[in-house]
């Protein structure tokens, strides 16, 4: 299951939504304005910066929309 915590109108976390969509992945997003979110988000990773992204099937969380983006194209991307 791939979880993102973000934040509806920033542009890095959009920026992920377009690659998860486009590599056609199944999420869960989590908008950390709401404090249960933010609190998690906090608690899982030590910041409260978006987008933080969980993939639990391969045991991978990180922050940073370039390193987000790389990491999905490389695992997910079109195996050739």
């Amino acid at each position: 299951m791939i979880t993102l915590y973000a934040l509806p109108t920033c542009p890095f976390c959009q920026k992920v939504r377009v690659k998860l969509e486009e590599l056609g992945l199944e999420y869960t997003e989590l908008n950390v304005q709401e404090e249960k979110h933010r609190d998690d988000l906090i608690e899982r990773g030590g910041k409260k910066t978006t987008p933080y992204l969980v993939d639990d099937s391969t045991d991978t969380e990180m922050y940073e929309s370039d390193d987000i983006v790389n990491y999905l194209e490389e695992e997910y991307g079109k195996k050739e």
